[in-house]
């Protein structure tokens, strides 16, 4: 097929979408019930009455069926049980989610929520912004797999509640660690194929006296692997422009701590640190560089005061690392080191039976400390929002409204309007509404010689409906959204410099599915995209890059009495690498299967081959993907 042309699967996309402005011209949205949310394969009573406890989609606790949000929970024991072993496993395939990774183990991974750009989705751990206040984007490579307890995804524009980057949704990652219990100890090891080897162990314990409750939580982990060549890259034409083929490596050790204690119902207070500091090799040149040294680094303390019943206050403070030494065959080139220092302070106020306000204020301050000198190394911005969360019999209302203040552009305001109505026979049917923006980064505005300190915010516009319930065999959900960004950043040859000139017009349909027939757990995530380049030229209605129209996701996993075995299929099609849509990436078909042997509920052997196929693909030009993947773990965890 020619470059530029459709596949039948694409318009097959594109046609199945058409209705998707009518449906948004009934004002209605329906949340997604969380995927993953059965403990453990084989434990499951009934399906149909999962339903966790989340807090990014409002800031607040509530159930996943409750929240009038497309949300995605992925718990431990699901992490454990599918034997992910990063954040690319863990993210790929799940509702509205599309992943493009550079060449393997530690090289550059972007994530893209509902079709918006990498740096459009806010991601937090434990409350805390991380990323790069340079790129604008996460470093998901450097997040070690075996501290993270939990993971949030919410879809949607978020930017009412939590301002910048928001505009696909949020990601929030949660630390490990038990509040109480006796002291107890987990150790995991794993080897496999490219030379890879892992282990991490971590202890925790808690105490009880008359003077209250504390716990704590320490675990530490190194992992190494010999990779294989990144980057089959063309002098002068793509890629990383050169040809080494050469395995590249990735090392990464990693850390983390938490305590806290619990002086009554009224106070308690937690703190949390976590580092992961790793080194890749990559095909590089020596303006690029081929060694990539990097930390990512969070430090966090909370405060909870419940001063009436009533009344909750949450103060949240601490700061984000994202540093990074680039070389080229040993000698130094670059550094480029982000700090965030953050504040939040949020008040809950349940002032009537099924009524709840929230007001609060978010204050940021970014500093960046680089090789090439910046005009501007900091800048800061304080957010203040509300929020309102009301349920009348079978209706629901949620309301939010923000404004941000920032150094460098000035206000900008966001808001929120979603309703739900939950009929008799398990049904929900609601509907949304909301802006978003994304503040320029400081390569953006201030890079040497290619920043543009006039830049605006980009901004958008997000309208969802979709429909919820049950079935006989646990539940489902399925969601239609359209966000239009306008000023969207893009380099303009013009005037040599970033400028807000693009535009685009994202329409998707996301469907989930979670079922235990004859103690088969089985779970489908769907997503079918039409993301489009709206810019006015020769790129007017192509795809945004790097985005596949169609991706299915089905995990099957079932526990013979000592034995469990499984297996995920996903599916994701065609994409392209370009604006222009000259550099056409295939679909791929990816098959792994898992098998897990219990000697007691605390120690297990589990083995997964990956690409059972040994599929070549790519979801980045020229950069390469494991082919067939064979992983040993050893996992002794209480």
């Amino acid at each position: 097929m020619q470059p530029g042309k459709r596949s039948g699967a694409a318009l097959v996309c594109r046609t199945g979408l058409f209705f998707v402005p009518v449906l948004m011209s009934l004002g209605a949205y329906a949340q997604s019930a969380p995927p993953g949310a059965a403990e453990s394969v084989g434990f499951v009573e009934d399906v149909s009455e999962i339903d966790p406890i989340v807090v990014t989609a409002t800031r607040t606790a509530e159930t996943a069926d409750d929240t009038l949000a497309a949300v995605s929970v992925v718990e431990r024991s699901e992490i454990e049980r599918r034997q992910s072993k990063d954040m690319t496993d863990v993210l790929r395939g799940l509702p509205g989610v599309a992943v493009s990774n550079s060449g393997g183990a530690g090289q550059p991974t972007s994530v893209f929520l509902r079709g918006t750009e990498a740096d459009h989705t806010l991601v937090l751990v434990d409350g805390i912004k991380i990323g790069s206040a340079t790129l604008g984007t996460t470093p998901w490579q450097n997040i070690p797999i075996e501290l993270i307890q939990r993971v949030e995804v919410v879809r949607g524009p978020r930017s009412s509640l939590y301002g910048s980057e928001a505009i696909g949704g949020v990601i929030q990652l949660f630390t490990r660690g038990d509040e109480g219990g006796p002291l107890r100890s987990r150790v995991t090891a794993r080897a496999g194929t490219y030379g890879t080897g892992a282990i991490s162990g971590g202890l925790s314990g808690g105490v009880d006296t008359d003077y209250g409750s504390g716990w704590f939580d320490v675990a530490a982990g190194f992992e190494r692997t010999e990779g294989f060549d990144a980057c089959n890259g063309e002098p002068f034409v793509g890629g990383c422009f050169v040809d080494e083929p050469d395995a590249d490596g990735y090392d990464n050790g990693n850390g983390l701590a938490r305590v806290g204690w619990r002086f009554s119902d009224r106070l308690e207070v937690g703190a949390t640190f976590l580092r992961s500091v790793g080194s890749v090799e990559y095909d590089g040149t020596l303006f690029s560089g081929n060694e990539n040294d990097t930390a990512l680094q969070v430090a966090s303390g909370r405060i909870v005061a419940r001063p009436l019943d009533i009344w909750t206050s949450t103060l949240v403070f601490g700061q984000s690392l994202d540093a990074s030494k680039i070389y080229f065959d040993d000698s130094f080139l670059n550094r480029f080191d982000t700090r965030s220092n953050q504040l939040s302070w949020q008040n809950d106020i349940a002032f009537a039976a099924d009524q709840l306000a929230t007001i609060g204020l978010d204050y940021v301050d970014d500093r960046i400390d680089t090789k090439p000198v910046f005009d501007e190394t900091s800048r800061d911005n304080i957010g203040v929002f509300g929020q309102y969360l009301g349920q009348f019999g079978a209706a629901e209302v949620q309301l939010s409204l923000r404004h941000d203040d920032n150094e460098q552009f000035g206000g900008q305001t966001t808001g929120n309007a979603g309703v739900g109505y939950r009929f008799g026979n398990g049904i929900v049917l609601s509907a949304s509404y909301g802006t978003a923006f994304k503040a320029p980064t400081f390569n953006e505005l201030y890079y040497p010689g290619f920043g543009n300190p006039d830049l605006d915010p980009e901004a958008s516009r997000s309208g969802e409906l979709g429909i919820a319930g049950p079935h006989p065999f646990g539940r489902w959900a399925v969601n239609a959204f359209q966000t239009n960004i306008d000023d969207m950043i893009a380099f303009d040859a013009a005037s040599n410099a970033p400028e807000n000139i693009d535009e685009a017009r994202i329409r998707g349909l996301e469907f989930w599915t979670i079922a235990d027939i004859d103690g088969w757990l089985l779970e489908a995530d769907l997503t079918l995209l039409d993301p489009v380049n709206e810019t006015d030229g020769s790129n007017k209605g192509n795809l945004l890059a790097r985005r596949p129209e169609q991706t299915l996701r089905l995990d099957l996993d079932r526990r013979f009495g000592d034995l469990g075995v499984g297996g995920t299929l996903f599916v994701a099609g065609r994409r392209f690498d370009d604006n222009a849509n000259g550099v056409r990436l295939d679909g791929f078909t990816l098959l792994g299967l898992r098998a897990e042997y219990f000697f007691s509920e605390r120690l297990r052997l589990q083995a997964e081959v990956s690409n059972l196929l040994d599929e070549e693909y790519e979801t980045a030009a020229y950069y390469n993907q494991p082919g067939r993947t064979l992983m040993v773990t050893l996992r002794y965890d209480p």
